[in-house]
């Protein structure tokens, strides 16, 4: 099952959730008072970048029966797409930049070069899932309704397409996310009127003809007689930024230690439970500047869901601060390499498209569903926490999952 206790789970008393809360208010109030020109500068470059990239890509492939130029077409054009969707669309829609009011910059006004309505993205995204954030029954983004990615979620027949669902939802990723919009998990438990779902379709409908007469009818034509390998060319840049986002988010949210929770948790959360709670539930990959840059700096996811409305540009400094928190505290910072975080998330996929009964590990112990059942020890009795009166060392989770570890190496 997933975590119901979070405070037992995270093996920290309210009073110390209470103070890590405290201390992570002071990280967002001292970016915030310190946002300024250099912050409103980087934003502005960003998207200038952007636009040059777009532009050159889209010159170059006027050129497009040339092999070099159709190359490099593409090459800037998937670029563009990339930090359009990631660095911009996604950063601004948060809000990250609204303090500049610049009507041009601004969550109100942005849309995003994708088939998904910004609209429905504010609510799907910004309010769903980073409210709800991997609350079972809550968060639609635990599998996408398509996708079974917890214990906690009872297996049926069809979830035995699990790998042929994810592989398809990386190739049509932004059509993925546009049909994400219509909420049909909701639909089908009978929470949303066929009515409402016609609504939000026209919706989607006019932001897909837009997208699709642009790539793939507007930009061929202007091509003249290459409007062939346009076209091509166009597809081939928006399909790798489809699998770079979907690789971007699944190594965020589906890696070992991403935690998941129950409805139960959440409806009894104060605010520093909600800090806890993306932490735990949120992972990172190791990034240069440069594929920081590409990923939007989801790259500190956990970072992202602690402050998504802050200035993407400053999460590398604030990570530096959350990671000296997790120190205290003794919590752990999930994080690894992108291929380790992403053949973890696959691998999550391929074995969840078993029933349980075929499975090792417990539903309370498993690498991707924990609980805070599984540090229950002999008799029924749970581990003690907080911090030693003798040492003056605090014993959190990230002690309490090496030291079970180590026992359970030792008995093997």
């Amino acid at each position: 099952m997933a975590i119901t206790d979070i405070k037992e789970y995270a093996h920290l008393t309210p009073e110390d959730v209470e103070a890590l809360a405290d201390e992570l208010d002071a990280i967002r109030a001292d970016i915030e008072d310190s946002r300024g020109e250099r912050d409103a500068r980087y934003i502005r470059r960003a998207i200038q970048l952007q636009r040059s990239l777009a532009a050159g890509g889209r010159v170059a492939l006027f050129a497009s029966h040339n092999r070099a130029a159709r190359l490099a077409g593409i090459g800037m054009l998937a670029a563009a797409k990339i930090i359009e969707n990631m660095e911009l669309g996604h950063n601004i829609i948060h809000g990250q930049w609204d303090w500049m009011n610049d009507p041009e910059i601004h969550s109100t006004e942005w849309e995003w070069d994708t088939t998904s309505p910004s609209v429905h993205w504010k609510k799907s995204h910004n309010f769903i899932h980073h409210k709800y954030t991997n609350v079972v029954g809550l968060d639609d983004d635990i599998g996408y309704g398509i996708m079974r990615l917890t214990r906690d979620q009872r297996w049926e027949r069809w979830m035995i397409g699990n790998p042929i669902y994810n592989i398809l939802l990386g190739t049509l990723f932004e059509w993925g996310v546009a049909a994400h919009g219509l909420e049909t998990t909701k639909y089908r438990k009978g929470e949303k009127s066929i009515a409402e779902v016609r609504k939000d379709l026209r919706v989607i409908g006019k932001k897909v003809g837009k997208q699709v007469g642009k790539d793939y009818i507007v930009f061929p034509a202007l091509a003249g007689r290459n409007w062939k390998s346009t076209l091509k060319a166009n597809a081939i840049a928006n399909l790798i930024r489809n699998y770079w986002a979907y690789a971007v988010i699944f190594c965020g949210h589906f890696p070992d230690g991403a935690e998941k929770f129950t409805q139960q948790e959440f409806d009894n959360e104060t605010n520093g439970e909600w800090y806890l709670r993306q932490m735990l539930a949120s992972a990172n990959f190791h990034a240069g500047p440069v594929m920081a840059f590409m990923s939007g700096n989801l790259c500190y996811q956990i970072e992202h869901h602690l402050f998504p409305d802050l200035p993407s540009n400053r999460y590398a400094e604030i990570a530096e601060r959350v990671r000296a928190l997790c120190e205290k505290y003794d919590l752990p910072y999930t994080t690894g390499s992108l291929p380790r975080q992403y053949f973890q998330s696959f691998w999550t996929i391929l074995k969840l498209a078993l029933p349980d009964k075929l499975l090792r590990a417990s539903s309370d112990d498993a690498p991707e569903t924990h609980s805070e059942l599984k540090f229950r020890i002999r008799n029924g009795i749970r581990e003690s926490f907080g911090v030693d009166p003798s040492t003056g060392r605090r014993r959190g989770l990230r002690t309490a999952v090496r030291e079970l570890e180590t026992g359970a190496m030792a008995t093997s």
